[in-house]
């Protein structure tokens, strides 16, 4: 295989690589250079909402590589405009000011910059088996060990608290805690819902001892659980919003979303050279345009029901500990490590993901239907047992 031989030659190698080399999409499926087809629930990390190559991002994309890709944010831009007010739109009320990066980790570095100088405070509190990212400030925010480990010391000022558990995230308030980073469903931690006392437990600590409540929607935003953003099933609105992933229907951006009275941002404090440019923001206005005209958010709650029902009633259930999600955001906690049955689904032709150690994760594009789901979950039957 030429492409893995190059790139196992010129990369970094620091990525653990699958044996597969993927290099054209369509839809729902991905195939590799030796032809094979693979229905995708990876969607490059849940980045890809509508597959490969959907017409809508594909032209709107093309449209404005013709006119203007990239204009720096000390200009005025059009299409940079008509996404700050969308992001308005689509976003729980108050939340008014968007600063636009390239990525969630940068959504998030922002968010975590932005609470220390608003509240003069320090301290940041995470939560354990929570995934922000892996730039530094982000990465102390993120719980896994050995992810940490190799590029200690990190940014002092951060603690992490049981996920669910308001009892020990009161306890760990402290004077100097500025804000309370936490994801609605941990994605990487295990697809681990947020229990509804505790995320609005987070709020009202957070309004009782003046702390900021950043919610990280990085992987659960723009329709992933059924919900345009995870946080509007809990009615509960935060200060700061990160998203990502999907935000642009696969180019490259991030946002972090403020409220409005958080006024104490002065001019040069933050900055970006890439964030907010023209492609990036049309291919953003396309996306919103496309979820909303294409039903998707609406598909993605239904199809995520049936998928749950039907690993329920066609998978084992001596083989796992537990299946849980919310729209097309799936986990199955199995007994024991997942890596081969990962590896076993792709020799089936089904690409999916781990969620920790245990935790075969399923998050495909939003466009996926019951006969893709059918087929994704009998041929999990195949690998771990069907009932």
């Amino acid at each position: 295989m030429i492409y893995k031989d190059l790139e196992d030659r010129y990369g970094s190698g620091i990525y653990y690589k699958r044996d597969i080399e993927i290099v054209s999409g369509k839809g729902i499926y991905l195939y590799d250079s030796q032809g094979n087809k693979y229905i995708d629930c990876v969607a490059g990390h849940g980045v890809c909402l509508f597959g490969h190559s959907h017409p809508k991002i594909v032209q709107a994309i093309k449209d404005q590589s013709e006119v203007l890709i990239s204009c720096p944010e000390i200009f005025y831009n059009d299409k940079r405009a008509e996404l700050l007010e969308k992001i308005v739109d689509i976003t729980p009320k108050g939340l008014s000011k968007s600063f636009l990066s390239n990525s969630g980790a940068e959504a998030v570095e922002a968010a975590l910059k932005f609470s220390r100088k608003i509240t003069g405070k320090t301290d940041i509190i995470s939560f354990t088996f929570g995934f922000h990212g892996r730039t530094m400030g982000a990465l102390s925010a993120t719980w896994k060990a050995e992810y940490k480990k190799p590029f200690l010391p990190l940014v002092p000022g951060f603690s992490h608290v049981p996920y669910n558990n308001l009892e020990k995230l009161q306890d760990a308030i402290t004077e100097n805690t500025a804000a309370i980073i936490v994801e609605p469903v941990q994605g990487e931690g295990g697809v681990k819902p947020a229990n509804m006392d505790f995320m609005k437990g987070i709020r009202e600590l957070c309004d009782e001892r003046e702390i900021l409540m950043i919610v990280d929607e990085v992987q659960t935003g723009f329709g992933r659980t059924g919900e345009m953003f995870a946080i509007d099933r809990y009615n509960v609105i935060p200060d700061m919003m990160c998203l990502g992933k999907g935000i642009a229907g696969g180019i490259p951006m991030g946002a972090t979303v403020i409220r409005e009275d958080l006024k104490k941002l002065d001019r040069g404090e933050h900055g970006t050279t890439f964030g907010g440019n023209p492609l990036a923001c049309n291919a953003s206005l396309a996306t919103i345009e496309t979820l909303k005209e294409e039903k998707l958010i609406e598909k993605s709650k239904e199809n995520g029901k049936y998928f749950l029902s039907q690993l329920k009633n066609n998978i084992d259930e001596a083989a796992y500990r537990d299946l849980r999600g919310v729209g097309l955001m799936i986990g199955i906690e199995m007994k024991q490590k997942v890596g081969p049955y990962i590896a076993q689904l792709m020799e089936k032709k089904v690409l999916c993901l781990v969620a920790g150690k245990l935790v075969v994760r399923y998050i495909p594009p939003l466009i996926i239907d019951k006969n893709h789901i059918d087929t994704v979950v009998d041929t999990t039957g195949e690998v771990v047992g069907r009932s």
